[in-house]
């Protein structure tokens, strides 16, 4: 073989990490910014905003070990961080 087959810093799982924080962080954020529309879109916007905080939390522990981005985990966590708390937010007037 030509090739060598040993993994190198950037072919860990934890680089995945921060853009998938930041699709379920924008899903978030656009699921709670149209909740009085889309009602449907409720449990999904709570399930992606927990798992964008949990994976950009991740993905910024990882990055500062050398393995991902930390702009893309850092955008995820917020974005998923503002998402989950306009939707408890909306929930809590409710009730």
């Amino acid at each position: 073989m030509a090739g060598t087959t040993t993994s190198g810093a950037s072919d860990t799982p934890a680089t995945a990490l921060g853009p998938t924080a930041l699709v379920l962080g924008a899903l978030s954020a656009l699921g709670a910014s149209a909740l009085g529309t889309w009602a449907f879109l409720f449990p999904w916007s709570v399930l992606a905003g927990a798992l964008a905080v949990t994976f950009g939390a991740l993905g910024m522990h990882h990055a500062r070990r050398g393995a991902g981005r930390m702009w893309t985990s850092v955008a995820g966590t917020v974005l998923g961080t503002a998402g989950l708390v306009g939707t408890v937010t909306l929930l809590w007037a409710m009730f």
